[in-house]
Parts: structure tokens; sequence; C-alpha cells
């Protein structure tokens, strides 16, 4: 049997450790903007949901208690647009990185099976593609690709790590292209609510999917919108024949979310305000760090949406977080994502008000 070291790419953060440790010895503390973990609260009624549902003793559903499903496309149809969304057409899913982890070997696919996404990209689309032993395709114009073997199309709008929103348009374009070709195309939207200077668009919106799923699934989660990375909360939605398969599946191996995690994405779902109050919070943030990498001499690309800025001084990667390591300041190299980003740093703004601000201090 193969390693997992002959397999996969090195743990990226692992790479981190020795700047880490920089920051850390900082006299004020570390500024750890490195990872787009949550830091504020979680809403108190989504607590008081997980509280009331925590007398859970039999096995919760891969499916998902009929509150569950209800929620999903309910907000499937009132956020995204989609339209004659049935529960057919929902499943819940113990976060999205096992999702986006195992979705290849989930469907089948392996040797001489392709898996395409774009060349700057969260890393874990390649884990995927690895894991069942597909081969790896990056992209910067997906419709340029070689259909052949080609079995499962990422789009990541908005992106991670650069914030790039992908154009209704362009949407219409792959999602065309895609369906001429037999290729599946799953679209991870988890930081659809977090646009700044644009305004996401779901592959389920009618415009772009012609109002029908076959062919197209939406992954969302609900860890950056209400604060629920440590509840593992996350939902698919899109074609019925591929997320039936999936729960055929995702039954044989378990794949369960919690049932008090089930109760409390219903409340998290039905509540707009916290997530209204969250976005404050981050774009408040976001202008703050904005303004002080720019006037230390860093260049914004992209960044209108998400929960990072794609940063760069023109230099390598690596000479950047040494020299805001020596800052007291942790970011993300952007070659963690890609060679593509190897002259660029992803910087997180999910730090608390009190950290952000002594990161404005340093830079300024």
């Amino acid at each position: 049997m193969a390693s997992v070291s002959s397999r996969l790419p090195v743990f990226p953060w692992d790479k981190l450790e020795p700047y880490k440790a920089t920051a850390a010895a900082h006299p004020d503390g570390i500024v750890d903007l490195s990872v787009g973990t949550p830091v504020d609260p979680v809403p108190v009624l989504i607590q008081r949901a997980l509280v009331a549902a925590a007398d859970s003793p039999g096995y919760p559903t891969v499916w998902g208690t009929a509150a569950l499903r209800d929620a999903l496309v309910g907000w499937v149809g009132r956020r995204l647009g989609a339209v004659g969304v049935a529960d057919t057409n929902v499943l819940p899913v113990v976060g999205s990185k096992e999702l986006v982890a195992w979705l290849p070997t989930q469907l089948g696919l392996g040797p001489g099976d392709r898996v395409a996404y774009p060349r700057l990209a969260y890393p874990t689309y390649e884990v995927g593609a690895r894991l069942c032993g597909a081969d790896p395709v990056v992209y910067d114009d997906p419709t340029e690709l070689d259909p052949a073997g080609l079995k499962l199309l990422w789009l990541n709008s908005p992106s991670n790590p650069t914030g790039r929103v992908l154009a209704r348009d362009e949407l219409i374009r792959i999602v065309a292209w895609a369906r001429e070709h037999g290729v599946l195309v799953f679209s991870d939207e988890c930081y659809l609510e977090l646009g700044w200077e644009a305004e996401p668009v779901s592959v389920l919106h009618p415009d772009v999917c012609g109002g029908r799923y076959e062919g197209v699934v939406a992954v969302h989660s609900l860890s950056k919108r209400s604060n629920l990375a440590g509840y593992r909360a996350a939902f698919i939605a899109g074609d019925a024949d591929v997320l039936g398969e999936l729960l055929r599946i995702r039954k044989h191996g378990g794949m369960m979310t919690p049932a008090p995690v089930q109760a409390a994405t219903v409340a998290a779902l039905g509540d707009d305000a916290h997530v209204t109050e969250q976005r404050a919070r981050y774009a408040a943030r976001r202008a703050a760090l904005r303004s002080a990498l720019e006037t230390h001499g860093f260049r914004i690309e992209h960044s209108e949406a998400s929960l990072y800025l794609w940063a760069t001084r023109d230099e390598p990667c690596w000479e950047t977080v040494a020299h805001l390591a020596d800052l007291g300041i942790l970011v993300a190299p952007g070659d963690f994502y890609g060679e593509a980003g190897e002259r660029f740093v992803r910087v997180a703004f999910t730090a608390t008000d009190e950290r952000v601000e002594a990161a404005v201090k340093r830079l300024g």
C-alpha cells in the first residue's frame, strides 16, 4: 500500500511553524491572520437550539430531519434564488472540507479520471483527487480544458484564496460547456454571503442553470456566515440523482451530522440578523487591514469577496511571510494555493478587533 506521504502533498501549514514561532515572540504577542477560522461568539439563538437538542440518544439520519431539509430547501430558494427545489435536492454533510476531500472517492472516481480545479485554489481539491488515484488538473478557464476523462469540475466563487468572484456570464458559459461535455460541476460557494465589492451568484440561480439542476451541485457551509466552524455544519444542493447516490454511499459510511448540530443549523438558516451583524464586523476589520497593508507598501488584488486579502509586495511570498512575522503578524504564503501564488500572501481578517488593531499599529 502506498504511504500517505507518497500520495499526498505535505500539509501546508506545517511549513509555517517556524514563522509562527517568530511572530509569537513579539512583545505584544502574535496576530495570527494565517487561517480563516472564526473567533467571534456563536450567536445565542444557535447555541440555544443546540442545547435544546442535546438530549439526542439515538442515531441521527444521514439525510437529516424533515425540519433540517425544509430549512435547507427554504434557504436555497430564498438566498440563492433557486426555483423548484425539493428535499431530494439537498443533503447535509459533516463540514465542507470532508465533502471536498472525499467527494471524488464517493463518486467512484479513480485512475484515468481527471478532477479539475482553479490554478489558485484551496489545497483540498487536489487532495481529494489524489486520495482516489484520479489525476488533478488545474485551469485558468475551465472551458479551455480537454474534456476527455474529465469527470469532476470544481468551481470556487468567491475564491479562496484570492476573493475573486465569477461573474454571472462566466458561470452561464462554464455550466453550459460542462453540460455539453458531460462533466459534473461542483461549485464551492462557502463565502457567498461575504461579498464586499461584488455580489456573488450561485450556480443554482436560474439565470445560470436554467432552473434545472442536472450536472450541477453547490457546496455551502455555516462555518463563516454563522461562526460555526466548530459545529461542522454544511450541505450540498443541486442534482437530485447525484445527491441520491451520495446519500446511499454516505449511509454505508455512517456520515451523519449530529442531531444537535442539525437543530442548530435549522436555527442558523432561519435567522438573517446574526449574518448581517457578523458581516459588519468583518467589513470593519477588512477596511482597517486593507488600508494598513496598502500604507505599508502592499498591493491588493481581487479580494472583492470572502474573508481574505490577496496581497503582494512583488517579492517571493516567503520573504513577505518572514517580514510580517518579524512584526508579530502571521499570514499564509500564496504558494500554499498553487505556484501562481508564489509572490502573494493571503491575509485573513478573522482575528478579534483587538488583534486587528494591533496589526494595524505594527504595519503603520
